[in-house]
């Protein structure tokens, strides 16, 4: 088996056994896309939020959460690459496995960040034509996003207890830009608010995601008490914030949430 050299999205050199054969996956998002780009075989370890799709979730070991990582059980594997994301995953953590293992570190900002990741995964694990066939059929679908006519303001929610949104320098955030819509939070990533800030800043529509945090219909009032004039809407929170082949879904999501928020709006 050859050896091969690599440049992760942080900068860093790895030198791996090309092709990989033995990969445990950190991230959600990407453990998805390494299944989808056909390495089923290849991967052995992926975490317990790694829920897609659902049968390798249930027939794949898992090695803890993305934040709390069982390191014995990822040393018991003997992985030849691990992929992780400089967001997700614990820093601690993740400096003491590069010390032990190949690991590459994806740093995901907005959808071009995304479809360079796909692409460089491709290459790192022998499916580059896969890769570039996903990625370029994702961009084809954002290109169809037009939009809207008039520029909303969103407040997208992650968390509850205390409230925590999604803010700039995101990828949620830059999701919400794609479709055509303002963030009604100019604060960095992602910070706590009061009620008293989201009434303050007045959004005009909010989004309650499915992720981390569970909202569901049974919030809604919450909200509304805070904001009248918004519109509360629950959404997909895989949709905005999966960067992997999810993505391959997410511009028809966007257009289907477009009509729904004009309806809502003129529902008001």
């Amino acid at each position: 088996m050859n050896k091969s050299t690599f440049t992760d999205q942080i900068g860093r050199e790895i030198t791996i056994s090309f092709p990989p054969k033995r990969i445990i996956s950190v991230v959600p998002s990407q453990t998805e896309l390494l299944f989808d780009l056909g390495l089923d075989e290849e991967v052995i370890g992926i975490t317990r939020f790694c829920i897609h799709p659902h049968s390798k979730f249930t027939s794949t070991t898992r090695v803890g959460g993305t934040k709390k990582l069982n390191l014995h059980k990822i040393r018991e594997l003997q992985p030849d690459l691990i992929i992780a994301n400089k967001e997700e995953n614990d820093q601690a953590q993740i400096e003491e496995l590069m010390m032990e293992f190949p690991l590459w570190v994806s740093d995901i900002q907005d959808l071009d960040d995304a479809l360079d990741m796909i692409n460089q995964i491709g290459v790192l694990v022998g499916k580059q034509l896969n890769a570039e066939a996903l990625t370029s059929g994702i961009r084809s679908t954002f290109r169809s996003i037009t939009s809207p006519a008039q520029s909303l303001r969103i407040a997208y929610f992650i968390w509850k207890g205390p409230y925590m949104i999604a803010g700039s320098n995101t990828f949620i955030n830059s999701v919400i830009n794609l479709a055509g819509w303002e963030n009604a939070f100019q604060l960095d990533r992602y910070p706590e608010v009061t009620a008293e800030d989201i009434a303050k800043a007045n959004p005009d529509i909010i989004f309650l995601s499915s992720e981390p945090y569970p909202f569901t219909e049974k919030h809604i009032e919450e909200f509304i008490m805070i904001c009248p004039d918004a519109k509360v809407i629950l959404v997909d929170g895989e949709l905005f914030s999966w960067y992997g082949s999810r993505l391959k879904h997410t511009a028809n999501y966007l257009k289907e949430l477009q009509m729904h928020v004009n309806q809502c709006r003129r529902d008001l």
